[in-house]
């Protein structure tokens, strides 16, 4: 009997040695609580972080993915950067729609000062070309020699039906993907995003959740993802991806970077880490990190929905909407199936970001 428990105790041991970590690419705009989530998890393996241009421009993101990458002890994980300015809409142009069209509550690297009054901190205006100089002190090691599209199309090439690209960034770096290599969205396992908008409504009752609530309480179509490179996001969207799971802004309203939860974070995380955790900004909806725990942990989601998903590239009131038909209502143009998570359990979110956090 002994020897027949320990046979299937080395046939366990062994099994499980030889399941493959799944494989991941992020595409972001910098490195955060989302990154640490992905690095710290044993079964996960990141094959690389392309940056883009979002919320701030691609040669600060890639500064501060290879700062991160630093912090968390994981210079192994190569950075390439991406684009630094989306396919067709500028700043010039995005002036020119709130001319016509009203102001926008958040513009990411075009953002000079807050439309009113918010418990976030002004946000540092810097032009695409200044050079970086991160709070926290600058990277000492270099990002790869290639460029974000090529990268990815590389990675899709040598992992045939087994990459994740875990997109929570504008599209720039896919669609450039795409556009040079009609094969990369299909050689992928799957595209899950942080992006778009359905119709969400607010969840929490502070401050920060009431200002976050501005935007899509007048536009509830609209995410900042999309809006700064809509031409990219119709492309991603109309790819011929194996899976697409979309995480719009929806399930976000009922979550929250609160000082509790940094807190509990910071308590778990190894030293280098627990400080940069410390130092974040509290208020923050969950965006990102929601997206991660939904591939990390599907149990999360508590409604989903399977839409035909494309974005408005016309120069509208609309401009980079989300747009979505269920099955038999969609025009026939391009438009592809996602699953559209529409809410997720708040509770299990954080418990799986302390419980990758505080891995050792």
């Amino acid at each position: 009997m002994v020897c027949v428990v320990l046979a299937l105790l080395v046939a366990l041991g062994t099994a499980h040695a030889d399941t493959p970590k799944r494989k991941v690419i992020i595409d972001d705009e910098g490195f955060g609580l989302m990154h640490l989530m992905l690095l710290e998890d044993p079964n996960v393996e990141v094959l690389g972080l392309t940056t883009v241009s979002g919320n701030v421009w691609a040669n600060r993101a890639t500064a501060m993915a290879l700062r991160g990458l630093e912090i968390a002890h994981r210079t192994d994980v190569p950075v390439v950067q991406g684009a630094t300015f989306p396919l067709v809409n500028t700043e010039a142009a995005t002036d020119r729609w709130e001319a016509l069209y009203g102001k926008l509550t958040w513009k990411g690297a075009w953002m000079k000062h807050w439309v009113e009054p918010t418990q976030q901190s002004t946000p540092a205006y810097f032009g695409p070309d200044d050079p970086v100089d991160l709070p926290g002190g600058n990277p000492t090691h270099k990002a790869a020699d290639e460029i974000a599209a090529t990268f990815l199309i590389r990675m899709v090439h040598r992992y045939p039906g087994e990459v994740t690209i875990l997109a929570a960034g504008p599209f720039t770096n896919l669609a450039l993907a795409q556009r040079l290599d009609p094969a990369f969205a299909g050689l992928a396992k799957e595209l899950v995003y942080m992006g778009g908008s359905l119709n969400p409504h607010q969840v929490l009752t502070g401050t920060s959740a009431s200002d976050f609530a501005r935007e899509y309480t007048n536009t509830p179509r609209r995410e900042f993802n999309a809006r700064f490179d809509p031409e990219a996001a119709s492309i991603v969207a109309r790819a011929p991806w194996r899976k697409i799971v979309a995480v719009p802004v929806d399930p976000s309203t009922a979550t929250e970077l609160s000082p509790a939860l940094l807190a509990r974070l910071a308590k778990v995380a190894p030293g280098d880490v627990a400080k940069f955790i410390g130092a974040m900004e509290p208020g923050l909806p969950l965006w990102d990190e929601t997206a991660a725990a939904v591939w990390l942990d599907p149990g999360i989601v508590t409604e989903r929905e399977t839409l035909f998903v494309d974005y408005n590239t016309i120069f509208s009131a609309g401009y980079g909407d989300m747009l979505s038909w269920r099955e038999g209502y969609q025009p026939g143009l391009g438009e592809r199936k996602a699953e559209v998570v529409r809410a997720v359990d708040p509770k299990r979110l954080e418990a799986l970001m302390v419980r990758e956090i505080g891995r050792k």
